[in-house]
């Protein structure tokens, strides 16, 4: 069965889909210093919504309203339909017991949804996991369209949590560069329809090939140095999409800007023979948006595919890993047909997808 995503939607403190990618190809910064805002008043880069009166429901009810828009409207109520939900950590306004449960139910009940959302809370994998989860659900006739949703907010506890890793940076991030000092966090949410349907699109839809998931269990918050969940999820990926290395025309990496995950990005990508594939890491403009940010930045590839335009990685300017990566410096005008997206997070777990342009 043929399964086919698009209607993407971003709301994020530099725009939406088509603003950021805009503001990435105009060289526009998506992260600013933010002085005094971790613990003990350190100063931190961050991607963050200033001044908003909205809630985290408000703003999850939003984005997926804006994708449906890009879809059939009435899709949104009716059996058929489901809404998973991703997020590392919910709306903690609602306590640690109710954080994602309280959004769920509330948004069950506004929208009007004939089922309760499937959450999924997996790190920060856990956008990738959530499209591969729509795709699979689908394939076994479970539902004809879903509704994929990300969304995370920087909260003391998210910050101060990275703080106490040494794992933050106070200068803007560079994903693979040799001065990397670490993450900028950010916040945001995005939205993609995954159907078995392509004429419910109301703009172009791409293909959704195959997507995986693989465990390393080499440490609670390190990845494994050998890149070995991740270079099983890529084959996986590989083997279920029926496609070779050589087919990938870009690689939209997880590039958090930390000196374990970079170094283990690049060593799977050569251990997969695909270094020399053009790469890149949204997260230097997005910041790390957490459990929305394997959604954002699916988004942001089709916007590139749409578009056919490789964009830079943002920050990069001299490589910063042990063995080599093809990282896309400049904007480069690029029929692009077929795209890898890959995503990690703590405990281990590391997702990839493969999509595709509807020819």
């Amino acid at each position: 069965m043929k399964v086919y995503l698009g209607a993407e939607s971003i709301i994020s403190p530099s725009g939406n889909a088509e603003e950021c990618f805009d503001k990435i190809k105009d060289g526009i910064a998506g992260v600013k210093n933010y002085a005094g805002r971790g613990f003990n008043k350190e100063s931190f880069c961050l991607s963050s919504f200033e001044h908003h009166n909205f809630s985290f429901t408000q703003l999850l009810k939003n984005v997926i309203l804006q994708s449906v828009k890009c879809f059939d409207e009435k899709v949104i109520t009716s059996d058929k339909t489901l809404l998973i939900i991703s997020s590392t950590k919910g709306d903690l306004s609602k306590g640690y017991a109710q954080a994602l449960t309280a959004p769920a139910t509330a948004i069950q009940k506004d929208l009007q949804l004939k089922h309760f959302p499937l959450i999924i809370s997996n790190a920060c994998a856990s956008g990738v996991m959530a499209i591969n989860a729509a795709a699979h659900l689908l394939q076994k006739k479970k539902y004809e369209h879903i509704i994929v949703a990300g969304i995370d907010l920087i909260s003391d506890f998210i910050l101060y949590g990275f703080q106490s890793l040494y794992a933050l940076s106070n200068e803007a991030s560079k994903p693979f560069d040799k001065d990397r000092k670490g993450i900028n966090l950010g916040e945001g949410a995005a939205a993609i329809v995954v159907s078995t349907q392509s004429s419910a699109f109301k703009n172009e839809c791409y293909r959704w090939l195959g997507g995986c998931t693989a465990g390393d269990a080499n440490h609670i918050s390190g990845p494994s140095r050998t890149g070995e969940g991740l270079y099983r999820s890529v084959i996986a990926t590989l083997k279920e999409s029926g496609l070779t290395n050589s087919d990938i025309d870009f690689v939209s990496a997880h590039g958090t800007a930390t000196l374990f995950n970079d170094e283990m990005e690049a060593i799977a990508m050569n251990r997969l023979n695909m270094q020399h594939i053009p790469l890149n890491s949204f997260k230097g403009f997005f910041g790390h948006t957490l459990g929305a940010a394997g959604i954002i930045e699916t988004a942001m590839c089709i916007q590139s595919m749409k578009k056919n335009v490789l964009l830079r990685s943002v920050g990069y300017v001299e490589c910063g890993t042990s063995v080599p990566l093809h990282i896309i410096e400049k904007n480069t005008p690029e029929k692009i047909n077929t795209v890898l997206k890959t995503a990690s997070g703590f405990g281990g777990c590391n997702a990839s997808l493969i999509i595709q342009k509807n020819s």
